[in-house]
């Protein structure tokens, strides 16, 4: 019994080193399973952050030359094939030419964060409610290049209503929102030029972009892709809302546009901008 007492029978010291023993070996344990669970947190972090970036990478495209590596963003500088056009006109005279007011003008425009609705009409025309749709980023921009889309849309429906196929009888509350109407008017009154990707550099900032049946519509931006194919500013849809976006590509491009409405090798009379050029000439008349 003695050896047995020896064995299983511990001193109160005996029994309180034992204890502490076991906790500064339960310690060990649990600062190890700390560690452990640490660097398996931090190369989850790791390979969750590889992992966003390869798959947020925007796609390489076949199409076209890929830019020197002095552009910045894709958008070209002064060495660049893709520079931005200046725009000989300022119709607003705020010192900033009509491609880049447009450009600008579209970009303030998305800025409100505008909530998609197709089925919106308005006495006046204009959205008042914080909703829009595709048409709407595009007399927003020609708004801020001192263009009212709308007076000069209406006036010439109703000096041509034979060029407008879809326009029954005027109705100034929603012709200018409407794709099939700013086709008809751009395509007599802007510069048409080519839907192919071929050649990045016939495409600019500030453009116009029809896209399918003339199902919708865009303005160009001047951020392109690695291989010079242009962003576009536009509101498709309540999902994705107005954005700035490399989307160009989604649907077929059919027509595509830059406003020059001041040559007339290019366009038709613009019965709007010519009456408000006779209403200034006989005011200056007048004050003579």
């Amino acid at each position: 019994m003695g050896e047995y007492e020896d064995r299983f029978y511990y001193s109160a010291e005996e029994r309180r080193a034992d204890r502490q023993r076991r906790a500064a070996r339960r310690r060990r344990i649990r600062r190890r399973l700390m560690i452990r669970r640490a660097l398996i947190l931090l190369l989850l972090l790791i390979i969750g952050g590889a992992a966003a970036l390869i798959l947020h990478r925007p796609p390489a495209s076949p199409e076209g030359p890929t830019p020197p590596n002095n552009t910045t963003d894709g958008a070209g500088g002064q060495n660049s094939p893709y520079a931005q056009l200046f725009s000989p006109l300022d119709a607003d005279g705020d010192g900033v030419d009509d491609y880049h007011d447009i450009l600008q003008g579209a970009r303030d425009y998305i800025a409100t964060k505008p909530v998609y609705n197709q089925y919106g009409y308005y006495d006046g025309g204009y959205p008042d409610d914080g909703t829009g749709v595709c048409t709407d980023v595009i007399w927003s921009a020609f708004r801020a290049a001192g263009y009212e889309l709308k007076d000069l849309l209406d006036a010439d429906i109703r000096a041509h209503p034979d060029w407008y196929g879809d326009v029954e009888w005027p109705e100034p509350n929603i012709d200018f929102r409407r794709v099939t109407n700013l086709d008809d008017f751009f395509s007599r009154h802007a510069l048409v030029l080519t839907c192919s990707f071929d050649d990045p550099g016939q495409w600019q900032g500030g453009d116009i972009v029809v896209f399918g049946d003339r199902a919708h519509i865009a303005i160009c931006s001047d951020r392109r892709r690695a291989d010079g194919i242009p962003w576009i500013i536009h509101h498709g849809s309540l999902e994705e809302g107005a954005v700035e976006v490399d989307a160009i590509s989604r649907n077929p491009v059919t027509a595509h546009y830059r406003w020059c409405p001041a040559d007339p090798a290019v366009r038709e009379p613009l019965p709007a901008l010519a009456e408000n050029s006779d209403a200034s000439a006989q005011t200056t008349k007048n004050d003579k």
